[in-house]
């Protein structure tokens, strides 16, 4: 009887195995420790710029463009994740390598950063741009749009600043972000209606770059919450004001006969773009901006009918394929939205992204178009997403398990169980 007993609680003791984490858990602890050894792997504990991509396991090098890009946009989301993430000493690393950008810029001394730099560790002296020898003409390239500044790219790096400034507590970081946006504030809004922030410039320095007349949605949304969050901040008067400026934009851009937000306007900053359909511009708003007039939510109904795909979501209407990055940003809204139910089957979906690094790819087929140009020097609709590993997408996925809000003071934070902090 006693060995009878025995065996019956080793079997006992055998099925009472600790269940595997749910699919959001094991999605951001997957996510946050990609994050971190992404960072990790930089040499040193100074400042570090991540590089965007990576190729792909057994494929093709990643083209001469990409192979030092470090996106300031991808950058700003993998910071802001870390905090989210508890690791908050690998995010410094990213917002002091914003820092020594806006510090140490090889021309422009005006507040302003490129649209990306280097990735690894950043030296002394000007921070490097990416750009790639071509052998044979010999000559060094540079790419038009990365040595650019885009608006929306500005606040999102003062949007990180802002985070790691509630982080960390440290004033340069409040101060850095009110340099970017004092940038925006006086270089690119365009009092013509509908008044705006545009979409900033395209190109080098020399002779000149060339001005964006067109205004973005999701750039407005952008500035919103960094101007917002300055002014809760800081008491300046001048951020209440250019954040409802920014507002008034995305107000604008509402087209309550559809049920959603239109991109925003074309190159003459005036006549409304309501071809296109995009994601982000569709559903950031809900996240960053109080709906003051009501019926905003209203947009999910056309995020379901226009952008769902083969159980995730698409950059454009009409998709041709899932978008990692614009899946969690679903779920995040959706989370935000009290909608956790609706977003529970993008989970498993997140996490099928992974690659052997551990970062998500962009896309899970071989490319997904936007509908959109890369800039004016474009011939068709050349921007597009390939399935290649991607910080932006891995960022994205790790704040949308964690339930962080990177629009929003301290990300409103709802959920980051079994996250181990930092000390």
């Amino acid at each position: 009887m006693l060995a009878l007993a025995a065996g019956l609680l080793a079997c006992g003791a055998a099925f009472a195995q600790p269940a595997a984490p749910a699919p959001r858990e094991q999605l951001l602890q997957a996510t946050c420790r990609a994050l971190g050894d992404r960072v990790s792997a930089v040499q040193g504990t100074g400042p570090a710029m991540l590089a965007s991509y990576e190729a792909a396991p057994g494929g093709e090098p990643l083209p001469p463009a990409l192979q030092q890009s470090a996106f300031v946009y991808d950058n700003a989301l993998a910071g802001i994740a870390l905090i989210a993430c508890g690791r908050v000493d690998a995010a410094r690393r990213i917002a002091d390598a914003m820092l020594a950008a806006l510090a140490r810029d090889r021309h422009y001394r005006d507040g302003r950063l490129r649209n990306a730099y280097r990735a690894g560790a950043v030296p002394d002296g000007p921070v490097p741009l990416p750009g790639w020898w071509d052998a044979p003409s010999k000559r060094w390239f540079e790419d038009a749009y990365q040595v650019g500044t885009a608006t929306g790219n500005v606040a999102w790096a003062a949007l990180m600043l802002l985070a790691a400034h509630e982080a960390t507590h440290e004033p340069r970081y409040l101060d850095a972000a009110a340099t970017l946006m004092g940038w925006v504030e006086q270089t690119v809004f365009d009092p013509q209606a509908p008044a705006g922030f545009t979409g900033g410039f395209f190109g080098e320095e020399k002779p000149a770059p060339r001005r964006q007349g067109w205004k973005s949605t999701e750039h407005n949304v952008d500035a919103y919450a960094a101007f917002h969050w300055l002014a809760l901040r800081t008491g300046d008067a001048r951020w209440p004001a250019a954040a409802q400026r920014a507002r008034a934009f995305v107000q604008a851009m509402w087209q309550p006969g559809e049920g959603r937000f239109i991109i925003g306007t074309n190159d003459d900053g005036r006549t409304p773009n309501a071809g296109p359909s995009a994601l982000d511009a569709t559903i950031w708003p809900l996240i960053a901006i109080p709906d003051a007039a009501g019926g905003w939510r209203r947009a999910l109904d056309w995020t379901r009918a226009r952008h769902a795909v083969d159980g995730g979501y698409g950059f454009k209407g009409d998709p041709d394929g899932i978008w990692t990055e614009g899946t969690g940003q679903a779920a995040l809204v959706l989370r935000a939205s009290g909608l956790d139910a609706e977003a529970e089957s993008l989970w498993p979906l997140l996490l099928a992204q992974r690659s052997p690094s551990g970062m998500l790819f962009a896309t899970p087929t071989k490319r997904v178009s936007t509908g959109l140009s890369i800039g004016p020097d474009s011939t068709g609709e050349d921007f597009f997403y390939f399935h290649l590993p991607h910080l932006g997408a891995t960022a994205w996925a790790a704040l949308a398990a964690a339930g962080w809000n990177p629009f929003q003071p301290a990300g409103r934070r709802t959920a980051a169980a079994g996250i181990s902090k930092e000390r």
